[in-house]
């Protein structure tokens, strides 16, 4: 699956890759449709576009946010993880996957502020999917 980013072929991956019921969406950033950031300075922002891109690649793998098992937050300032759990909170809330916020020293493009990785298994029965 493709998100469409310019990164994508010159990097050699995919947004997301579903083989059988597992769908892995690869580190996702704030990127608009245009190329440039969303919302330089404000993780919020960010979060929400991020997540918005992943989403997507999920409803073109066949899976959706219910399916999600495990996501990865990284922001170049953990302290600022707040505004980003708002984010993650306000699609996850029901869901309440595994989640790993880690604070790395940079990205790509130095406006990006965070990054998602979204991990799905999308459901084969009808068993619920409970949290520990």
């Amino acid at each position: 699956m493709t998100s469409g980013s310019p990164l994508e072929p010159e990097i050699g991956f995919s947004r997301a890759v579903r083989i059988g019921p597992y769908v892995s969406v690869a580190g996702t950033a704030p990127i608009a449709d245009d190329g440039a950031t969303v919302g330089p300075g404000d993780v919020y922002a960010q979060s929400v576009r991020c997540l918005d891109i992943a989403e997507q690649a999920l409803r073109e793998a066949g899976a959706a946010l219910t399916d999600v098992i495990r996501t990865r937050v990284m922001l170049v300032d953990i302290a600022r993880w707040r505004d980003a759990a708002r984010a993650h909170g306000e699609r996850f809330a029901q869901v309440r996957p595994a989640c790993t916020f880690v604070e790395v020293s940079r990205f790509i493009d130095p406006l990006w502020l965070v990054e998602f990785e979204v991990d799905a298994v999308v459901a084969t029965t009808d068993l619920p999917k409970s949290g520990c």
